[in-house]
């Protein structure tokens, strides 16, 4: 069980991370890879990505075993700027912190140590994972350079051709979780949280593979939704880093990427033509749902539902549920129509 208490200042400093971390994204997916399950969401995605891997990863196999705890290194808090900025983050480590959190790696599973778990045995003994990270453990700038270049080739694989569905995905459980915080305040917002975590103030809890009593005092939390977290929520096992629960975030039942990872346009585009359903993009922007949306374009409820769906086959609307309602949201796609094309921020993918 994982326990996390808050205080009153801990329930005024929650908040939403701005958009998918690059580095957190990238080592739960592999995690994702490895695994047997979830064959409808990800075997596609699987089957694809594998066969764009053609570089080493012995290497993350033995950072990353199937059990158990994986460094907090390879997850800074520069990934939410991007990959780069958290390569460089991983690349700045100091030599201590690299070798006290390798040794618990080589050490296997212990009963204090955290992590996503499956319930394959890892592939590697101990032994082997302690020799192949020997290096690195040292501080040697050669390992940490591979290390670096072995997570930027893993990512172009696994996770670049998917980021614009990663990011919908993403804004849209914000968007759940934002209605939540403005319906009912940082309490609500905890409520709204997948079933696997639960609010009992002043406790958040959730299943887990050990015993863990996490303190915020006074620094609150970042809440960080991941479309590669699946099943358990993730926290950093060092108590003194910056705290940060991971969580998975919403999905719906298709498939997680669809039959072209999320990036390719249908035929249903060629329908969207005409003011009403611009008027019906334009009121989509903030999050709706279906009734919000038929006040806001002028629409019955039927129509609004039926220009939402039209829109959604385009790949230019994510519909979640939220309690008795759905919520719809705008794709990164959506966004870009409603700009005339105009580039995004940087994500650093």
């Amino acid at each position: 069980m994982l326990r996390i208490h808050f205080t009153g200042d801990d329930l005024a400093r929650v908040r939403m991370a701005t958009r998918p971390d690059a580095l957190w994204e990238t080592i739960l997916s592999f995690h994702r890879l490895r695994e047997r399950r979830r064959a409808q969401m990800f075997g596609e995605w699987r089957t694809e990505t594998r066969t764009r891997l053609n570089s080493e990863t012995s290497l993350l196999s033995a950072l990353v075993p199937l059990r158990g705890y994986f460094p907090d290194f390879l997850t800074p808090p520069e990934g939410i700027g991007g990959l780069e900025a958290g390569l460089e983050a991983i690349r700045a480590t100091d030599a201590g912190r690299l070798h006290s959190e390798l040794t618990l790696v080589s050490a296997g599973t212990a009963p204090e140590q955290q992590a996503e778990r499956s319930v394959e045995r890892p592939s590697e003994r101990a032994a082997e994972r302690a020799g192949r990270l020997a290096g690195l453990a040292e501080g040697r700038p050669e390992p940490l350079a591979r290390l670096i270049s072995v997570l930027r080739g893993y990512h172009r694989a696994a996770i670049e051709p998917y980021w614009a569905h990663i990011q919908a995905r993403v804004e849209a459980d914000r968007a759940v979780r934002g209605r939540a915080l403005l319906d009912g305040g940082a309490a609500e917002l905890l409520c709204s949280l997948p079933p696997v975590l639960r609010w009992r103030a002043p406790v958040l809890e959730s299943d887990y593979p050990v015993d863990r009593e996490l303190r915020l005092n006074g620094r609150g939390l970042l809440l960080q939704p991941s479309f590669f977290c699946r099943g358990m929520p993730v926290v950093l096992r060092d108590p003194a880093l910056p705290p940060i629960l991971v969580y998975p975030a919403a999905h719906s039942p298709e498939p997680a990427f669809g039959e072209t990872g999320g990036t390719a346009l249908g035929p249903s585009l060629g329908r969207l033509v005409g003011h009403t359903r611009s008027a019906v993009l334009q009121a989509i922007r903030y999050g709706c749902t279906t009734s919000e949306l038929a006040r806001r374009a002028g629409v019955s409820l039927a129509s609004a539902s039926q220009h939402a769906a039209v829109l959604r086959e385009a790949g230019l609307v994510l519909t979640l549920r939220h309690g008795n309602a759905v919520l719809h949201t705008l794709t990164p796609l959506g966004a870009a129509l409603l700009r005339g094309g105009a580039p995004a921020e940087a994500t650093g993918c």
